[in-house]
C-alpha cells in the first residue's frame, strides 16, 4: 500500500537530515528501475592513479578469507535492498584495503558503477560547513558561544542560541525541512533554487521545540544559519570560503560545493522514490540548493578517504578547536553521539548524507586508523533503515568487531 501524499512529502523533506532524523519507510512495492544481479568487483576508476594512491588497493587487501566475506557481505545487502550501484573503500594500516565498485551508475544504459565517479554527498556537507565555521574561530573571529542573534535577525529565541548550540543539533529550532509546505514545493519542481533566506522562513513560522542546549534534535535549519554566519563574517559565499579554506589546504581536488545545478562528470545517476506520485524516479539533475549549508556538496572515493582523517584527526584546525568539536553529546539513541557537525557511531567518526537519489558514509576509527567510505545512488529505505547504514554495519562486523558502526534506525 502506498503511503498518503503527506507523508511522502514530509518523508522526502527529510531525506538530507539523515542522521537521526525522523524518516518513514519507503513503501514494500517501491524498486529500483531494472535492478541488476549482485556481483562484488574492483573496477578501477580515473581516480584510482593518484600520487596517495586513494581509490587503489593492493592485490593482497585483506587476504582471500576476509575478502570473500566482506565481497557476500556487500552482495548480500545489495540484493536485499534493491540497490543499483554501490562503491566501497576500507583501508586499514597493517591489515589491508578494499575497495569495490559493483551494480550499475546508470539502470537504463546499464553502465557499470566504478570507483572514479562523483556522489552528491548530502548531509556529509555538514562537516565541511561546520570546519568552515571553526576556522573563523581559530581566527579569532567569531567564538563558538556567541549568540546567533549578533549575526542573522529575525531567529526565534536567537539571543539565546549560540554558534554552537546550532552546530550540535540542540538549538531547538523547528527544522524547515520537516515543512510539509517546503516539501510539496519542492516536490511540484526538484529544479527550482530556494534562497537561504526562503529555506528559513519555512523553519521560522513554527515554535521552537525545546530550550537550547537541553536536548538533541537533528535539524538543517542549524546549518543554514551557520552558512549564513560564514559568508557574513567572511564576506565570501559560502560557497568559496569552503573551496579556499577548506577543499584547496586540504587537497581535494574532486569535492565541490555546486551553485547550482552543475554536477561533473563522470557521476552516477541518481534514483529516489520520494516523489508526488510515490514511483520511483531519476533524480540526478534535481537542484540540491534546498540542501545548501546541510546537504549540497559533490565528492568521490579518493577525496572521502582523505578528509575522513582530516576531519576526524582535525587537521585543518587548532588541537583546543579540534578537541571541541569532538566533545560528543547523548544524542537519545544508544551508540550513536553528535559533536560539532560530526558523530561517533561505534567508535567510527565522520558523518553520513541522504539527499534524494544518493547516501554515503565517510568515517574514521581513530583506534585503528581505519577509514571507510560508502556511496550509494539511492537513497530508498529498506524496512525502515538506510541502505548506507546496513552496508557499513555488514563490513564493520567483519573487519571491526569490536566497533561496529551502527546507526541506530531513527524513529517513525
Amino acid at each position: 500500500m502506498r503511503r498518503p501524499p503527506s507523508r511522502r512529502l514530509l518523508a522526502a523533506a527529510l531525506l538530507v537530515a539523515s542522521v537521526l532524523a525522523p524518516m518513514t519507510p519507503a513503501p514494500a512495492a517501491a524498486t529500483h528501475a531494472t535492478p541488476t544481479t549482485a556481483t562484488a568487483r574492483h573496477d578501477k576508476g580515473p581516480y584510482d592513479k593518484g600520487p596517495h594512491g586513494e581509490g587503489k588497493c593492493s592485490s593482497g587487501g585483506f587476504g582471500a578469507e576476509v575478502t570473500e566475506r566482506l565481497d557476500a557481505a556487500v552482495a548480500g545487502v545489495r540484493r536485499e535492498t534493491g540497490v543499483p550501484g554501490v562503491v566501497v573503500g576500507l583501508w586499514m594500516p597493517g591489515r589491508g584495503c578494499y575497495v569495490r565498485a559493483t551494480g550499475l551508475a546508470d539502470t537504463v544504459t546499464r553502465r557499470p558503477m566504478t570507483t572514479g565517479q562523483y556522489m552528491r554527498i548530502g548531509s556529509e556537507t555538514k562537516t565541511f560547513t561546520v570546519t568552515a565555521l571553526l576556522e573563523l574561530v581559530d581566527d579569532g573571529r567569531i567564538r563558538l558561544d556567541d549568540p546567533i542573534s549578533r549575526y542573522v535577525r529575525g531567529v526565534p529565541n536567537g539571543r539565546l542560541i549560540t554558534l554552537r548550540h546550532l552546530a550540535e543539533m540542540r538549538s531547538g529550532l523547528f527544522p524547515y525541512s520537516a515543512d510539509q509546505d517546503f516539501a510539496r514545493t519542492l516536490l511540484s519542481d526538484p529544479t527550482r533554487s530556494f534562497t537561504p533566506r526562503q529555506l528559513l522562513a519555512y523553519g521560522f513560522r513554527h515554535a521552537n521545540t525545546f530550550d537550547p542546549g537541553t536536548e538533541f534534535q537533528y535539524s538543517n535549519t542549524n546549518l543554514v544559519l551557520l552558512g549564513l554566519v560564514v559568508e557574513k563574517i567572511s564576506g565570501k559565499p559560502l560557497a568559496d570560503f569552503v573551496h579556499e579554506r577548506v577543499l584547496r589546504p586540504a587537497r581535494l581536488r574532486h569535492t565541490l560545493f555546486p551553485k547550482g545545478r552543475e554536477f561533473p562528470g563522470p557521476h552516477a545517476r541518481g534514483y529516489t522514490d520520494q516523489t508526488l506520485s510515490g514511483e520511483v524516479e531519476d533524480s540526478t539533475d534535481w537542484n540540491p540548493s534546498w540542501a545548501w549549508a546541510a546537504g549540497a556538496m559533490i565528492s568521490d572515493l579518493r577525496d572521502l578517504r582523505r578528509w575522513a582523517r582530516i576531519v576526524a584527526t582535525g587537521t585543518l584546525l587548532g588541537p583546543e578547536t579540534q578537541e571541541e568539536r569532538l566533545t560528543m553529546l547523548p544524542t537519545g539513541f544508544p551508540g550513536t553521539s553528535y559533536g560539532l557537525g560530526i558523530f561517533d557511531s561505534g567508535g567510527w567518526i565522520g558523518h553520513n548524507g541522504s539527499i534524494p537519489g544518493y547516501q554515503s558514509v565517510t568515517v574514521y576509527l581513530p583506534s585503528r586508523e581505519a577509514t571507510l567510505v560508502l556511496m550509494l545512488n539511492t537513497d530508498i529505505t529498506h524496512e525502515g533503515q538506510e541502505p548506507s547504514t546496513l552496508f557499513a554495519r555488514a563490513i564493520t562486523e567483519i573487519v571491526t568487531p569490536e566497533n561496529v558502526y551502527d546507526r541506530p534506525a531513527p524513529p517513525r
